[in-house]
């Protein structure tokens, strides 16, 4: 059997599954690969192979504690497979990739590519010439190549799409190794943009998130300060986009303008994921985080009265080298202030090549969960009273697919309310689809989601259900996907390692 006629393969084309770890920026460059690929001709493997496709390729992730290891542990359960069937072929690229480089062949040399963040665009050609020549390709280009923007991708979503507005970052926390990895900011002209924005809407798209590692730091790259509220204003000129997103800024650079352009662009929704790290101004000014305690409030303050329905989410460190209880309190102390809708909450843990990893003063692990689990409980506490304060409130609810785990035994379905906050609802007599928008009113609160347990009081049908519909009753000759940007409406759920730009988990 040749290398081209596999078992796995779909009508004798070559089948691929990407695997990812990590960041937005890590899915939506999954999204780009997975676009190549088949624009290369290969097929997306069925559900469940388990690495029984002709290529499998892993997008990393640096900033997870034992990244590596766990790396090398999933080629160590491919290897097997590998050299029982010829012709398969395993590429690795991502963080991990641009920063071990040759380690990766050294180590589990049945590798066949490995790829940088900088060059995915060259990951089908890697994969030719592995074939042909029968050796390892290793390429890590040192600077962008082309915005990833620019090469095609295959969008899990027919109503709600990623679109990136930067690459890199210019911070140099000290926990995180992402600027290393990914490189300085380097920003997409305004017009590209709103183009994709635009070509994406025609396609049935109603939402759009905005990313980038440090996405309100948009415009230092082109010259101007005021970029990133003129993006989202025009934004609010497309036609047809019913909900804008972002994520995530830095407080440093949330600036005004970008609160007013919040405040006054409809389509712009009532949500910002704004990460916090500590509420210590000694552990902020080890982080170099670039803002105190007193800044990171006062932009709370001027969303809130600007915004009042905003829901805020952050992202907080616990344990961080040096963090005494007196800093920790500190932390409680914001939280208690800002009032979040929701927390990612992480523990401090080494990454390799960060300057904290070097640092004095470590944690000792017992300590850092103790604090962990305080900071928990106060959260949740916090994020069930501001949850109790939707009920009665009547929202128009984004139907979104594969949200509610329990929906089918529960017969509901779920959304997400303007604010991204989750809402299981009724589900009506009237078809319903993910894309279309429902008016309901909230009857219970738990700490995480909503409950609209009435019946629904109005069913939107939209282009975006539409386009939903369309995806999932053509019998195209790719077995499914769309080509063009976000796997799921709203804010994307917290994945296993990274929630924010700062690339913390």
């Amino acid at each position: 059997m040749s290398s081209i006629d596999r078992s796995q393969s779909v009508g004798g084309t070559r089948t691929y599954e990407v695997r990812t770890y990590g960041c937005q920026m890590n899915v939506h460059d999954s999204e780009r690969l997975s676009g190549l690929l088949e624009d290369a001709g290969y097929v997306r493997a069925p559900e469940g192979s388990d690495g029984d496709a002709d290529v499998v390729v892993f997008n990393t992730c640096a900033v997870r504690e034992n990244a590596d290891n766990k790396l090398y542990g999933n080629l160590g359960h491919l290897a097997p497979k590998k050299a029982s069937r010829p012709g398969m072929q395993i590429a690795v690229g991502g963080c991990l990739a641009q920063k071990d480089r040759d380690t990766i062949v050294k180590r589990a040399p049945w590798v066949d590519v490995v790829f940088g963040t900088h060059n995915i665009g060259k990951l089908p050609v890697l994969l030719e010439r592995a074939r042909v020549q029968e050796e390892a390709q290793v390429e890590i280009a040192e600077s962008l190549e082309a915005f990833p923007s620019t090469l095609p991708t295959r969008r899990e979503s027919a109503y709600a799409a990623w679109v990136s507005i930067s690459v890199g970052c210019n911070n140099t926390c000290t926990f995180c190794i992402v600027p290393a990895l990914r490189g300085k900011e380097k920003d997409r002209r305004p017009g590209d943009i709103l183009a994709e924005i635009e070509a994406l809407v025609a396609e049935g798209v109603s939402e759009i998130t905005l990313l980038g590692q440090n996405v309100n730091a948009y415009g230092s790259d082109i010259g101007d300060r005021e970029a990133f509220s003129k993006l989202l204003r025009a934004c609010g000129t497309i036609d047809g986009l019913e909900r804008v997103r972002f994520t995530s800024p830095h407080p440093r650079d949330f600036t005004d303008d970008v609160i007013a352009a919040m405040a006054e662009t409809p389509n712009v929704m009532p949500q910002l994921h704004m990460p916090l790290q500590s509420g210590s101004d000694p552990v902020l000014k080890a982080m170099r985080r670039s803002y105190r305690q007193e800044r990171y409030l006062g932009i709370i303050e001027k969303v809130r009265a600007a915004i009042p329905h905003a829901a805020i989410s952050t992202d907080i460190i616990v344990g961080f080298p040096g963090e005494t209880e007196a800093d920790f309190q500190q932390t409680l102390h914001v939280v208690r202030e800002a009032r979040f809708a929701q927390a990612f909450t992480f523990q401090y843990s080494k990454r390799p090549g960060t300057p904290a990893a070097e640092m004095d003063g470590q944690i000792p692990k017992q300590v850092v969960q103790e604090r962990y689990e305080r900071l928990v409980a106060l959260q949740e506490e916090i994020s069930w009273e501001e949850n109790k304060k939707q009920v009665g409130r009547t929202l128009e609810l984004m139907v979104a697919e594969g949200e509610g785990r329990k929906d089918g035994a529960t017969h509901r379905l779920s959304g997400r309310a303007p604010d991204s906050r989750l809402v299981h609802f009724t589900k009506p007599e009237q078809e319903v689809r993910p894309g279309d928008v429902v008016t309901v009113e909230i009857t219970y609160a738990a700490p995480h989601h909503l409950l609209a347990e009435g019946a629904v009081l109005d069913v939107r049908r939209t282009r975006a259900g539409d386009a939903w519909e369309k995806r999932n009753t053509e019998k195209a000759a790719q077995p499914s996907g769309v080509l063009l940007g976000l796997p799921k409406v709203g804010v994307p759920e917290p994945l296993p390692a990274v929630t924010g730009g700062c690339a913390v988990d």
